[in-house]
């Protein structure tokens, strides 16, 4: 990283209910519109931070993540949201600082599949921010599909993926991160557990709700720490 006194930060958020919730928590003075999605610019800390609205599944989110960079140039991008956790693998609660993510519903039939899944894989880099984490926080994998996780694909996420959780747009917003080599942070908290046999929140969408705004109120405690470790890094 080069010199700069004054690091250009944006924050994604993605599903519509982590959205409302950081509206709530806050309360922005303006908020503006564009054609992919809705924004504004606030203080966290001694930090300006834009926070946008990239909306939820891939498409979006990795179309909003190169419009924020193409106009704002941003020095780093991150991602605040909620994932849903594997059981046995990941504890309710905990928050995932996302070092490497992959794409589950890719599938090439006329040719090698593995090699489409991997054209899709990203590696964040997050050794600036050192070991010593808010609580409850680790490194950790994440997958990204167009879906909520169906408990079926439990072995196929820990077992041939290697994650803990999942969510929709990781992985397209560290795709798009990469391509454009752009820094990255990602960090997803984990508000619904799906075991082998069944997912919580399958036709409960009231259930993720009621948890979403005390996982994006923890998020949003703890960026001033992420923003004052890229400062100092820089």
């Amino acid at each position: 990283m080069g010199a700069h006194t004054t690091p250009v930060f944006v924050v994604l958020i993605s599903a519509n209910s982590e959205w409302q919730a950081v509206l709530d928590i806050l309360v922005p003075v303006q908020v503006l519109s564009s054609p992919l999605g809705d924004w504004f610019i606030t203080k966290i800390g001694q930090h300006k931070v834009v926070f946008f609205h990239s909306g939820w599944g891939k498409t979006r989110s990795a179309a909003a993540t190169q419009y924020t960079i193409n106009h704002w140039q941003p020095d780093l991008v991150i991602n605040l949201g909620t994932c849903g956790g594997l059981e046995g693998h990941a504890v309710l609660g905990e928050t995932l600082l996302v070092t490497r993510t992959v794409m589950y519903d890719v599938y090439e039939r006329m040719g090698d599949s593995n090699r489409a899944i991997d054209y899709y894989r990203s590696e964040l880099d997050t050794t600036w921010i050192g070991n010593d984490l808010p609580p409850a926080t680790r490194r950790a994998a994440i997958a990204s599909a167009d879906q909520d996780i169906d408990f079926q694909n439990f072995s196929i996420l820990t077992e041939d993926f290697g994650v803990p959780a999942a969510d929709w747009e990781s992985a397209a917003i560290a795709w798009t991160l990469k391509v454009n080599q752009v820094p990255g942070l990602i960090l997803r908290s984990v508000s619904d557990v799906i075991s082998p046999t069944g997912s919580e929140t399958d036709g409960n969408h009231a259930l993720w709700r009621s948890r979403v705004k005390v996982v994006m109120e923890k998020s949003l405690q703890n960026l001033a720490f992420y923003l004052d470790k890229f400062t100092n890094a820089i």
